[in-house]
């Protein structure tokens, strides 16, 4: 596969809706809490718009990210721009840790919701304080890159390059 200079139209569409996503399931998530909190009592959950929203974006962020994994292995990306070692390390981890929290966080909250899976719950919670570390990690790197280091990196993810 060669080099790619950038992202393709899809590949950046998926990235930006799966942030879109995200940010709803982060702000807008506590409802579902309330839902399990019933659930774990042996209630009847309250079952509104927005825990209806939080299991639908769930479901569409893992089948978003399952996507753009696909198009990643087949259509391949951007080779890491050159950097430090420890700057290029820091990319690869954390697009690996933010690709497995974005595949496990709609898992373990579906497997809690939809097999009463306790314990997926709970591991499901830990997955929030996460996941906005690595998106704020993200987004502090992008910033670093367009803004102290401008490299043009962030092209990459506002139009297609090749």
């Amino acid at each position: 596969m060669s080099a790619r200079r950038g992202y393709s139209v899809t590949q950046i569409g998926l990235h930006w809706a799966v942030a879109v996503l995200i940010v709803f399931q982060l702000i807008f998530g506590e409802s579902m809490g309330e839902a399990w909190e019933a659930v774990e009592e042996g209630a009847v959950p309250q079952m509104g718009a927005m825990v209806w929203a939080h299991i639908l974006t769930g479901a569409a962020v893992l089948l978003l990210v399952v996507w753009r994994l696909a198009l990643r292995r087949t259509r391949g990306v951007p080779e890491t721009p050159a950097g430090s070692p420890l700057m290029m390390k820091a990319a690869v981890w954390g697009h690996i840790g933010l690709y497995v929290l974005m595949v496990l966080a709609p898992a373990t909250g579906l497997a809690a919701w939809y097999g009463g899976i306790e314990a997926a719950a709970e591991v499901h919670e830990i997955f929030k304080p996460l996941l906005i570390l690595l998106v704020a990690g993200h987004v502090a790197a992008s910033l670093f890159h367009q803004f102290v280091l401008k490299d043009g990196l962030l092209l990459r993810m506002k139009r297609p390059l090749d």
